[in-house]
């Protein structure tokens, strides 16, 4: 039975109840004060040992979150995940507390934040809502989609020692606002009006063209007989890459027809009920169910459920972990983030199919490693472009003489009030304006970097004469879906837009994109591309207008129209396009991508922000072969850039004053390592054979001899290594040998090419393998782990590469 009570006092002794017996508990507050995580403290530990799961979520909103209360926070369990919403000056006040149990359901909302002040001794005003499981349900979904934003970020070492030095920043700044946070929201000074928490999106059906007969066509036929082909293999996973607009969906339902019970996880509520639709086109014979904040229908034989429902403990283990024959990853780019490796690790399906349009390490991860990096079909919009399976383009690079470089660069974007201020200005208005009517055609999304900027070209763009609306979280006046079907009809012009059309929802009528933001992520450019490339009757292309200024990524963002890639090579500003494409570019527009390809300097500053987009991911410095794996940058950059992964580390000041001296008296050596040449193992292996000696004896020499039996298995243990780097007659002949062919192996190739390519660093006279530095005592435990770091990174990529090419799964 319900129950509702006011509480106007001692909060805190009500959550410490609750804490004892919850096995779910969300904490959602403004800000967290030392003493508020001290008098939760041990509750918090129990719940943790108990095996409860536990989230919690602040913000920095004015820095009022003490860092020594998250200080705090992070040593009691690292079972507790706690992440910290970025406001970027948006006003964040929410104070609720969720418990939950097999029993029961508790809601705690109202005044209280996280203080001791707040929960035992201040006047406070809090309701305890329990057993009213639709709006507990609604608070926890609506927890969890702040707790998964985008805006918000994983608290660890890295990601505290960042907001400090910003709290203090902010102290200095304001230095009597801490104390006066109260008296400024009573006067609205610092309070734009606009919704904290994301905004829960309505159902939108796809506009599309009718299928007829529901079966497979272009390129799901191509896709369909390789995932039929990887289970006649045995493979139990797999990833399938397919641009936008090709039916992914369609291929999956597809496919889903050889298996009994299936699951189907999104992210986004739009493509559940999408998908669901899809799936009982193909199969109506089948019971449908979805399992979401609001909806938990369990017991269907397809079931279509949001990662941030299913990912908390006690849906997951609603079902068993066999339960399903085919587990779904719909936008598998996003399923290297913890919640979706929590799920993943839970069920054991017969076969686990991701499918994607981008999956090129957009959350920081190697979502191809998570398939053990069997991508069974991929077809990139290029190809499909080509295939005429997509509609082709011509893009128009308009010059804007915005100077982002005076704006600053918060990390991973703009700071959105100095954007705001070189954006809402008439004079750029009708630059906007002008290159749109220079260039369009019928129907165009206008892609926005903030609401305001949205609504401010709705408005100027009206007062012209045009049809327009702003859509995005905060709008009322009209919903998403009567905006797409006034647009799909051409009673309006454009629609401006913020993100709402990065994934699940197209709309084929689309022929114009318009591009006004800075492009400050590939994979989402990528995404918005797709949204007019779909084919559609009376479209013969789509029109890209794209204002191209000296942001960050400006000059590599043509590298993703480029048919012929010149990987890690500096490119050249006309990409080759599919045919029938375009691409006009303003003289001025040219100059400046010219320019920033000399200077180079915005890649240096994209590899830093992308190792530090990972750093912070990871709460510490990332290992060289973690950078290839989970960063965003392709590695080989690093060593382009700056000759080694550990000059990278200089440049980028992330070395201690120990590491600094030991770099600049190894340099050389780092840099060959790093730099030499491998058409084969062989060297790197060498190396890792003197690794398995003591480290203070690491780099002293070492025969053929000695090194042949470490040699040997590692280079058989894996059948894959043997393949790659055994193919020619004469590694065969002598490997077929016994001991001492294969000493006679290692001496002829590694050995003796390497000495003679080093510049001196090596010798290898009378079998004896000498590196020519001596390494002081102190400097041996570090040196060692940065040449191995190197070498292990080296194996792998050398490995990962050569096994393209021979067919073989990596």
């Amino acid at each position: 039975m319900s129950k509702v009570q006011l509480i106007t006092g001692d909060l805190g002794n009500h959550l410490i109840e609750k804490l004892e017996e919850a096995s779910t508990i969300c904490i959602l507050t403004s800000f967290i004060m030392k003493s508020g995580v001290q008098f939760l403290k041990e509750g918090l530990k129990r719940a943790a040992v108990n095996g409860a799961d536990i989230k919690i979520c602040t913000g920095d909103y004015l820095y009022i979150t003490q860092p020594e209360a998250l200080d705090e926070l992070l040593v009691i369990d690292e079972r507790i995940k706690t992440r910290i919403w970025k406001s970027s000056g948006v006003s964040f006040h929410p104070k609720a507390y969720l418990f939950q149990s097999s029993e029961h359901d508790y809601l705690f909302v109202g005044s209280s934040n996280l203080s001791k002040s707040a929960l035992n001794q201040g006047i406070e005003w809090n309701l305890a809502v329990s057993d009213e499981i639709e709006v507990f349900e609604e608070a926890q979904s609506e927890f969890l989609n702040l707790f998964y934003d985008s805006q918000s970020v994983p608290l660890n070492k890295e990601t505290l020692e960042e907001y400090r030095d910003n709290f203090y920043k902010y102290q200095r700044k304001y230095p009597n606002l801490t104390q006066k946070w109260t008296e400024l929201e009573e006067l609205d000074l610092m309070l734009p009006k606009k919704k904290a928490i994301p905004f829960r999106p309505e159902v939108i059906f796809e506009t599309s063209e009718s299928y007829g007969e529901i079966k497979p066509r272009f390129a799901q036929i191509e896709a369909l007989e390789e995932l039929n082909k990887t289970l006649e293999e045995e493979y139990n996973k797999a990833l399938v890459v397919m641009a936008t607009g090709l039916g992914k969906t369609y291929l999956a339902g597809f496919f889903a027809q050889n298996f009994k019970r299936i699951l189907f996880i999104a992210h986004r509520e739009e493509i559940l009920i999408q998908a669901r639709d899809s799936f009982k086109r193909i199969m109506p014979e089948k019971q449908y169910g979805i399992y979401n904040g609001k909806t938990k229908e369990s017991h269907a034989d397809a079931i279509f459920a949001s990662i941030y429902t299913l990912s908390m403990k006690k849906h997951l283990e609603q079902f068993q972990p066999d339960e399903f024959d085919l587990v779904i990853i719909d936008e598998f780019h996003h399923a290297a983030a913890d919640s979706y490796q929590r799920v993943l690790d839970y069920f054991k399906p017969r076969f686990l199919l991701g499918i994607t349009a981008t999956p090129d390490r957009n959350d920081n991860k190697d979502v191809y490693a998570i398939c053990d990096g069997n991508v069974a079909f991929r077809l990139d919009f290029l190809e499909a472009i080509n295939r005429k399976w997509l509609a082709p383009f011509k893009y128009f690079g308009v010059y804007d003489d915005t100077d982002y470089s005076q704006i600053t660069w918060l990390g991973n974007r703009y700071d959105e009030e100095e954007l705001l201020q070189a954006q809402l200005r008439e004079d750029v208005a009708s630059k906007v304006l002008a290159a749109w009517e220079n260039n369009k055609q019928t129907r165009t999304l206008g892609f926005c970097s903030s609401i305001k900027q949205a609504n401010f070209l709705s408005h100027f763009f009206n007062k012209h004469g045009y049809q327009t609306i702003s859509l995005h979280s905060q709008q009322t006046g009209i919903s998403r879906e009567q905006a797409i079907s006034e647009l799909a009809k051409g009673d309006l012009d454009i629609i401006f837009t913020v993100d709402l059309f990065n994934e699940g929802v197209d709309i084929p009528a689309v022929d114009t994109l318009l591009f006004v933001r800075p492009t400050e992520s590939l994979t989402v450019f990528t995404q918005q591309i797709g949204r007019g490339l779909r084919l559609h009757p009376g479209k013969e292309t789509c029109v890209i207008v794209d204002l191209i200024g000296n942001y960050r990524n400006a000059d590599i963002k043509l590298s993703l129209f480029d048919t012929q890639p010149t990987e890690g090579k500096v490119r050249n500003i006309q990409p080759a396009l599919p045919e029938f494409c375009e691409m006009n570019l303003d003289v001025n527009a040219i100059n400046l991508l010219q320019e920033m390809s000399r200077k180079r300097q915005p890649r240096r500053e994209k590899l830093f922000n992308d190792y530090m987009d990972l750093k912070r991911e990871l709460g510490r410095r990332p290992a060289y072969l973690e950078l290839h794996l989970k960063g965003f940058s392709d590695s080989p950059q690093y060593k382009q850039e700056f000759h080694s992964f550990f000059g990278f580390l200089k440049w980028a000041e992330e070395l201690s004053e120990q590491e600094l001296s030991v770099y600049n008296r190894y340099e050389n050596w780092l840099v060959e390592v790093e730099r030499t040449g491998m058409a084969k193992s062989y060297k790197m292996v060498v190396l890792l054979a003197m690794f398995s000696r003591e480290k203070s004896n690491w780099n002293k020499p070492i025969t053929s001899k000695e090194a042949a039996p470490f040699f040997h298995q590692y280079l058989m243990e894996k059948e894959h290594r043997k393949r790659i780097d055994f193919s020619d007659k004469g590694a065969r002949k002598l490997w077929d040998y016994d001991e001492k062919g294969v000493s006679k192996l290692i001496a002829t190739m590694p050995m003796t090419k390497w000495s003679g390519s080093s510049k001196g660093l090596i010798s290898f006279e009378n079998d004896m393998f000498v590196l020519n530095f001596d390494v002081a005592e102190e400097d041996e435990e570090i040196l060692f782990y940065w040449t191995r770091e190197i070498c292990e990174y080296r194996l792998h990529y050398h490995f990962e590469r050569r096994a393209k090419n021979y067919g073989i799964q990596y």
